[in-house]
């Protein structure tokens, strides 16, 4: 099953597959928000560092499975998988975009 998804989360989520940071925060517009597991990070330089620490680092790819359209985000849930304690785990990916960019993401499990 194909999902059709938005053409800067289906970079991002194509990008996290080959854990390419450069390719994952290439789709995030320059004053995007990213909110994981209660932390807040602002910025290209603070979403790389996360990109680079809890997604390369543990090898973390989200596989998403389902998508749908709420309150004007995006949607986006599946198993995410790596070297991290209870993989898999099922993650919800809830995106903001504007101008065909993510301005923001939070992540929960």
């Amino acid at each position: 099953m194909t999902l059709e998804l938005p053409s800067p989360i289906a970079a991002y989520v194509a990008a996290n597959a080959r854990l390419d940071v450069d390719g994952m925060l290439a789709p995030f517009a320059a004053e995007a928000v990213l909110r994981d597991n209660g932390a807040v990070l602002r910025g290209p330089a603070e979403i790389r560092s996360f990109f680079e620490e809890a997604v390369v680092g543990a090898k973390a790819i989200f596989t998403p499975d389902t998508v749908r359209h709420e309150d004007g985000q995006v949607v986006v849930e599946g198993p995410g998988h790596g070297d991290f304690k209870g993989s898999p785990i099922r993650f919800t990916y809830r995106f903001t975009l504007e101008d065909d960019a993510i301005k923001a993401l939070e992540i929960t499990a």
